[in-house]
């Protein structure tokens, strides 16, 4: 689904990323793990065509995602840090809202089905303001996937959930790649991370310093492992 060759990224004279190298196969979730600002944000905005990389290829579901931009993005939805919901708005006339703005499906049936998918088609038509951080988490994915994208990308999905949205979301996300789906998400979130994920990269630096298997990969294990890098970075 991803098949990314020495990235690079700079703005300006500072440099973000270099020489990143991905290959994430449909079906599979790989966790990109690191400091703030070592550049995750901005590696998910390249892999989203927001952002154009300063060099390298780049191919989503086998098309030049560089060249023809406009050719993958219906494929991929993105989940950025934050809620991105309109408060004042239902849940319902969110999805709605977005339907019409991306020219989906915006039939009543296609928008409960999936409020239904996220657990949320019993608060269809209350706002957005009075759902938890959760709940809004939910809707933004609910946002993500009108477009049935074979990709996601998500910026700390887990960031500000309680243990039972953390376990609502490691499910969805399990079932998304059961379904053929592939996912990239950047987090701090070892336990989290390691829940779903197919295997997990260390971005320090601008640059992969490590990129491993999940299966068997312990919490603690990863947390050493992260933790000498940091300090042989420094």
């Amino acid at each position: 689904m991803i098949a990314a060759a020495g990235l690079r990224k700079t703005f300006g004279a500072t440099l973000v990323l270099e020489d990143v190298t991905l290959d994430v196969p449909a079906g599979q979730c790989l966790a990109v793990l690191g400091p703030n600002g070592t550049g995750k944000t901005t590696l998910l905005r390249i892999l989203a065509t927001l952002a154009r990389p300063s060099a390298g290829t780049l191919r989503i579901d086998g098309v030049d995602a560089v060249r023809e931009p406009d050719a993958v993005r219906a494929r991929i939805g993105m989940v950025a840090h934050g809620s991105h919901v309109y408060e004042d708005l239902t849940a319902l006339e969110n999805l709605r809202f977005w339907a019409a703005m991306g020219g989906l499906d915006a039939s009543p049936a296609r928008l409960h089905e999936r409020l239904q998918a996220v657990e949320l088609d019993t608060v269809a038509d209350e706002r957005a303001r009075t759902f938890s951080a959760g709940m809004k988490r939910r809707l933004g994915l609910a946002r993500v996937t009108l477009g049935r994208p074979r990709l996601l990308l998500l910026d700390e999905p887990f960031n500000g959930l309680d243990r039972r949205g953390q376990k609502w979301l490691g499910e969805f996300l399990l079932a998304f790649k059961a379904g053929g789906g592939a996912i990239v998400l950047a987090t701090h979130g070892f336990a989290s991370a390691l829940a779903v994920a197919d295997r997990a990269a260390i971005l320090l630096g601008g640059r992969i310093a490590l990129d491993r298997a999940a299966a068997g990969l312990e919490r603690d294990a990863l947390h050493r492992l992260y933790d000498d890098l940091i300090e042989a970075e420094r």
